[in-house]
């Protein structure tokens, strides 16, 4: 009996000292980021900028956006060309007009201008009486899984490159929509 009990504690300390070891090798883990701005506008007159999925001109890093199938989840597709001639290709995989959020991910981008994988993301205009709120939430992977990514391709350059986006994405909204300005 006190051999049986001796084999179990052996074998619980030999697998609680494998534990801190496991817990290092599983790799690269999710990121994910939430951006928000209040905008002075009712959220019916955001969401008719935000909610149309062919339409990025918004973010100023875009100099265009060429879509197709429109806000439709089975085959909408928009491939955003960077004011520095890259291009991002993006899938919507969610649209729903009612709670104003569509939600889309990259197919494709050179982690030169976004160091991220498996990225997928969010907009939603949130109504609060005459004003709204637009979040954009993101999930995604640094651009190197490798357990000792290059520092350009780490969790930090990912999260700074996405923080960049929204930040620079979301006021660019806010300060077109408040100053009256056409967003194609």
């Amino acid at each position: 009996m006190k051999s049986s009990r001796f084999a179990a504690l052996l074998i619980g300390c030999a697998f609680g000292s494998a534990l801190p070891s496991l817990a290092l090798a599983h790799g690269a883990s999710r990121l994910k980021l939430i951006k928000s701005v209040e905008i002075n506008a009712p959220a019916a007159k955001v969401w008719k900028i935000v909610g149309n999925f062919d339409n990025m001109d918004w973010v100023p890093t875009v100099a265009k956006t060429a879509g197709t199938g429109g806000d439709n989840p089975d085959n909408a597709k928009r491939v955003l060309t960077l004011k520095n001639g890259g291009k991002i290709n993006e899938s919507l995989y969610k649209y729903d007009p009612d709670s104003m959020s569509y939600s889309y991910y990259m197919d494709h981008v050179d982690l030169k201008i976004l160091p991220v994988t498996n990225y997928s993301a969010t907009l939603v205009v949130i109504p609060e009486g005459s004003k709204s709120k637009v979040e954009w939430r993101g999930a995604f992977f640094r651009g190197d899984p490798n357990f000792d990514p290059p520092p350009a391709l780490n969790d930090d350059a990912a999260t700074k490159a996405v923080t960049k986006l929204y930040v620079s994405g979301l006021t660019s909204l806010k300060q077109k929509i408040e100053a009256g300005e056409a967003i194609n």
